[in-house]
């Protein structure tokens, strides 16, 4: 079939899982960007709308444009591509608005050229786009929302990304304050050194999360939720953290932490019951603060990006 429009919906994603920061990645449910894409008789990558959110057109200056320029490069084509992007998630949020647009971007391309590049494949070109947003390529975001599910990126020189399994009743809930938080900004205070015992640690509690995935063993998962490096630093930027993780716990989740560089956060819970009550404990912590807030319960999306029939 030769499309020459494609509307797409990109989700959110929650990027670093505690115990993963850079590799680990699952993709949300419900929340998301929608995109248009289409042909255009000139070559070329134009962004020609974007509601939601106040980002330049300018494709060099878009993450989406980035992406999309980087994957036209690679697959010369006679006819150009024309971007409408309709932010649901806010830059800056933590859950992945600047991976959705770029993910976005090349998943659609690539459908109206026919398939060239395989789901994997289109990671190197929406890594480009994020290199913008916050200064380095990194691939936890855009990995589960091209590929679905839980990601491990291996690599990312060359591009070596696994698709986790996912046990079905594992439910995210995520608390997203209405603040700005730009990833640039939060990777420079991470420390540049980490002693060998925290890197002993993280290594331990990663690959028994990965192990916990394959057998569905939720208590393992609990005792592996745990960032030795990043939290530390990062959560200090973020109102009530502690009090936040301590009323998730108690009321049943298998861990806490912050979603990408924050200031979102994120609980993962075994069904949708616990989710509910650490829904509720969440929004009794930060209600009285008086900063806005979104919450959202999910289960784990695992197809990624959707074509949304015209």
């Amino acid at each position: 079939m030769n499309m020459s429009e494609i509307k797409i919906f990109s989700p959110a994603s929650v990027a670093n899982v505690s115990c993963g920061f850079d590799v680990l990645g699952f993709c949300l449910e419900l929340v998301g960007d929608e995109m248009i894409i289409r042909k255009t008789k000139s070559q070329g990558v134009k962004i020609t709308k974007i509601e939601g959110q106040k980002l330049p057109l300018d494709i060099k200056k878009n993450v989406a444009g980035i992406a999309a320029e980087a994957l036209v490069n690679a697959y010369p084509s006679k006819e150009g591509f024309e971007i409408e992007i309709y932010k649901k998630i806010q830059a800056g949020s933590g859950i992945g608005s600047s991976a959705a647009s770029a993910a976005g971007a090349v998943f659609g391309i690539n459908e109206l050229l026919g398939k060239p590049f395989t789901a994997h494949e289109l990671i190197g070109f929406a890594m480009e786009g994020e290199g913008l947003a916050s200064g380095s390529s990194h691939a936890d975001n855009v990995s589960p929302i091209l590929l679905g599910g839980i990601t491990l990126v291996r690599s990312i020189k060359p591009v070596d990304v696994i698709k986790l399994p996912c046990p079905k009743e594992l439910t995210a809930v995520i608390l997203h304050p209405k603040i700005e938080l730009k990833t640039f900004h939060a990777r420079e205070i991470i420390k540049k050194n980490v002693s060998l015992e925290k890197a002993i640690q993280q290594w331990g509690n990663l690959g028994a999360f990965i192990s916990a995935l394959f057998n569905e063993d939720y208590e393992l998962m609990s005792r592996s939720l745990k960032d030795e490096i990043v939290e530390p630093v990062r959560s200090l930027l973020i109102p009530e953290f502690k009090l936040l993780k301590k009323a998730s716990i108690n009321a049943g989740a298998l861990g806490f932490g912050i979603s990408g560089s924050g200031p979102s956060v994120f609980a993962l819970t075994k069904g949708k019951d616990i989710a509910n009550k650490v829904s509720q404990a969440i929004v009794e912590v930060f209600s009285p603060i008086g900063i806005d807030f979104e919450i959202h319960i999910s289960t784990i999306n695992n197809q990624g990006i959707e074509i949304i029939p015209n």
